[in-house]
């Protein structure tokens, strides 16, 4: 029988990237929580794990060679645990490279950029306009590749659901939350709704979806933004 995989956890974007792949691959996985508006990520025990002080982070009691392994940054895991399953990464050179790039545009693009325009358009103790308007307007720069590269994939890599898409789609259904619409991104849209109607990705979002809260108490903005 496989040993869970242990999922530090927390119901974000970058959280929902791992629950959703782990329930798509069908791996049993147990939670345990990091409260980010408690400072849970700054915890000796966990920074053992992700010394960036950022979850999502797992532990594989069945890791290479049979040996536990455990990983931060939730690119790495989503390569790890496609390689582990072989699947969700292509199934050639060519579709692998293809979910790489994309899954780099989102780490390296659509994440951050999607997250300043959350901190800026919602959680800021002040109105700046100059950065609501820059994060903004790249975030809708964005959609707009997404939605011309959808135009001729069903998938974001190709013909099949990828790492990559579980990567994007947990930020890009915020896209509301970005002050974005779909109105001309009828491809985007389209895209949204298919990965909305997999089970799976249902299950790895609902993944204690009530412990979501309003992050612009005090509190949370001093753990989380150091205000």
């Amino acid at each position: 029988m496989q040993s869970a995989i242990q999922l530090y956890y927390w119901p974000t974007p970058n959280g929902w990237k791992i629950s959703i792949a782990l329930e798509e691959m069908g791996l049993p996985y147990d939670t345990t929580l990091i409260d980010i508006a408690k400072g849970d990520q700054f915890a000796p025990a966990f920074l053992a794990l992700s010394p960036n002080n950022k979850m999502p982070a797992i532990t594989d009691p069945d890791g290479p060679d049979g040996r536990p392994v455990s990983l931060f940054e939730s690119g790495a895991i989503l390569m790890y645990l496609a390689r582990k399953t072989g699947r969700f990464y292509g199934s050639d050179d060519r579709t692998r490279l293809a979910v790489e790039q994309w899954l780099m545009w989102q780490m390296g693009g659509l994440g951050p950029m999607a997250g300043q325009a959350h901190h800026f358009l919602k959680y800021a103790p002040e109105p700046l306009p100059y950065a609501q308007d820059r994060y903004r307007d790249e975030v809708a720069r964005l959609y707009g590749v997404l939605d011309r590269q959808l135009a001729d994939n069903e998938y974001v890599a190709g013909p099949d659901i990828t790492i990559a898409d579980m990567a994007i789609w947990p930020w890009a259904s915020l896209w509301e939350g970005q002050q974005q619409t779909l109105d001309d991104k009828p491809n985007m849209a389209r895209w949204l709704e298919q990965m909305w109607s997999r089970p799976c990705v249902i299950a790895g979002r609902a993944l204690h979806a009530d412990l979501r809260g309003d992050r612009s108490d005090t509190r949370a903005q001093q753990v989380l933004f150091g205000k």
